[in-house]
């Protein structure tokens, strides 16, 4: 058993930073290195590549990646875990073998298979299966269908022998967690140590997300030009060192890991992936060195005995017009415009005898004396949206002075479901070169119920003194994400007093009404005191989410930060503690 084993995460997305592969071989001492190639609309991206070209379907950035620096994982014997393969890990996979064929360099590469569902999408609908969300009837059709598969299969080719390691769709977790199970011996029963393993991932999975990039306190990261990516050090029990290679960029303290723990989940006491059920309300981050933390207390229960799948599928077309407006009540002139161009565009649709649009949006970004204004629309006819363009431009030389409109764009909807599968149901696979085999995980599953239910949260507690005004960000620090319709934000107390205050201050309501009229559905709370934390979860508030959203942020990046200009009434003593903030 490996004493501690050192992984480096490259990548949160297709089209991340191309240096920081370098970086992490560099200056890492790397066991593995991990990217997470696949976003919730990657797929779909992919698909459409696919059907022009049978030999797409994957990321070929990660192989352009390999080429540059295969000589130097060899040497080095770092091995290679990558979800990049997407829906055509064959393809991915000899066009990698052909790179180092062509660089005389012996590699064992394998594959996940199984994830690909697509074939099967009637079959779940005669079964019955739903939307997990809203309970929804599946498409008639779907762009992609793909499993989320856990980190078991990863392993198993790791104990074959395979130095580079390529999947189609696993949870992002996986590319991390696969190597600890295979470096450490872990079993399915192990499940504290899956969770921590599974945090470990979750942590690196975005790359510098959590060493700096996105930090609320923006001004302690002293640069980003070589912000540093993340490297986990983690041991047998499953605690583990979350740092970056040396003399580069970023920051890596308590504070941005925290962030960057609460980023896109929705119940810290029962985060799912495949392989376990995390509880995560009672972790602990401390610094443990320069620029670098050390962190504990991650629990887990068994998982469900579902796998989450996910789909895509066309939904029509949608039009955006986004102009600038400057000048004195910018933001006003904006809105007027960006409604001014919506009755002239419905105007147009009905003289021409076209349907209205099936969803329409003004959003208006800025003020003072300038503003940004987005003005959207659906319908299923992309010829007739083409025609709005010549209508955007004229909103440059006839609606307010000040205006810059350039014409608008079309382009496609994909919309993205969620739904739950059997485990039992889809049957995995793995290639290590001599072929496709049978590839058994645990499916009995066995979660009972979250640990959230058992957090006792600090006391709520109004002030007893003199107040001020005071925005939240004085208070907390914030992270916020998305999956499909729901938006996350996690607020972290920037001290452990502030708390109680906090969990008073920021009520659900609060932050529903806040959040109006984008925030349709309900507010929930989860506590997660053990980095003093609270994790709001807000439902139906993305217009769908992702690629089918009309907002300017569709994935819910910006909902954190928006939330710390909430003002409220803190102890006086408190509101000149952060005054530069």
């Amino acid at each position: 058993m490996a004493k501690s084993v050192r992984i480096g995460c490259y990548g949160a997305m297709w089209g991340d930073w191309p240096l920081s592969a370098s970086q992490l071989l560099n200056g890492g001492k790397l066991n593995y290195l991990v990217c997470d190639y696949l976003a919730e609309v990657t797929l779909s991206i992919m698909a459409l590549g696919k059907m022009k070209n049978p030999k797409m379907g994957y990321a070929v950035d990660f192989v352009k990646t390999m080429e540059e620096h295969l000589p130097q994982i060899v040497r080095q014997k770092v091995k290679v875990v990558v979800n990049a393969g997407g829906l055509n890990v064959g393809a991915c996979r000899d066009a990698l073998i052909a790179v180092a064929k062509k660089a005389n360099l012996e590699i064992k590469v394998g594959v996940v298979l199984g994830d690909d569902i697509s074939p099967r999408l009637s079959e779940f609908q005669e079964a019955g299966i739903k939307n997990m969300f809203t309970g929804e009837a599946l498409p008639p059709f779907a762009i992609s269908c793909n499993a989320y598969l856990g980190a078991f299969p990863i392993a198993q080719l790791l104990r074959d022998g395979c130095d580079i390691i390529v999947t189609g769709r696993v949870v992002d977790s996986a590319l991390v967690l696969g190597p600890l199970i295979h470096e450490f011996g872990w079993g399915p029963k192990d499940l504290d140590k899956l969770s921590q393993g599974t945090l470990a991932g979750h942590l690196v999975e975005c790359g510098a997300q959590a060493t700096g990039g996105l930090f609320t306190d923006w001004k302690s990261v002293e640069s980003w030009v070589n912000i540093g990516y993340p490297i986990v050090d983690v041991q047998p029990s499953g605690d583990f060192i979350l740092t970056k290679p040396p003399a580069t960029d970023g920051l890596v303290v308590p504070a941005c890991v925290a962030e960057q723990l609460l980023y896109e989940i929705h119940d810290p006491g029962a985060y799912h992936v495949p392989d376990v059920a995390c509880d995560w309300t009672q972790v602990k981050i401390t610094q443990s060195g320069d620029q670098a933390v050390l962190v504990t207390g991650a629990k887990g229960q068994a998982p469900t005995d579902t796998y989450k799948c996910i789909c895509t599928f066309p939904q029509g077309f949608k039009f955006l017009s986004t102009g600038t407006v400057v000048g004195h009540e910018a933001a006003a002139k904006a809105q007027r415009v960006g409604e001014t161009l919506l009755a002239r565009w419905r105007k147009l649709f009905k003289d021409l005898g076209h349907e209205d649009f099936t969803e329409s949006r003004v959003e208006v970004i800025g003020g003072g004396t300038g503003a940004l204004v987005r003005t959207s629309v659906k319908h299923p006819d992309r010829n007739a949206l083409n025609l709005l363009k010549r209508e955007s431009a004229a909103a440059s030389v006839s609606m307010a002075q000040g205006s810059i409109f350039p014409p608008g764009e079309s382009s496609p909807v994909a919309r993205a479901v969620m739904f739950l599968v059997k485990k039992s149901q889809i049957p995995c696979e793995v290639d290590s070169g001599g072929g496709a085999i049978a590839c058994t995980v645990p499916v009995d599953g066995g979660f009972v119920d979250s640990a959230s239910l058992q957090v006792k949260p600090v006391q709520a507690k109004a002030p007893s003194g003199r107040t001020a005004a005071v925005p939240l960000r004085h208070l907390c620090w914030a992270r916020s994400g998305d999956k499909a319709d729901f938006v996350n934000i996690g607020l972290i107390a920037r001290r452990p007093e502030y708390l109680p205050f906090l969990r008073h201050a920021v009520t659900c309501e609060l932050v529903r009404n806040f959040f109006q009229p984008d925030c349709k559905g309900a507010v929930e709370r989860f506590d997660v005191p053990g980095i003093n934390a609270m994790n709001f979860l807000l439902h139906n508030a993305l217009g769908g989410g992702g690629a089918s959203s009309l907002h300017a942020d569709p994935v819910a990046k910006t909902w954190g930060q928006r939330l710390l200009e909430m003002v409220v009434e803190a102890p006086v003593e408190w509101t000149t503690e952060y005054s530069k903030l």
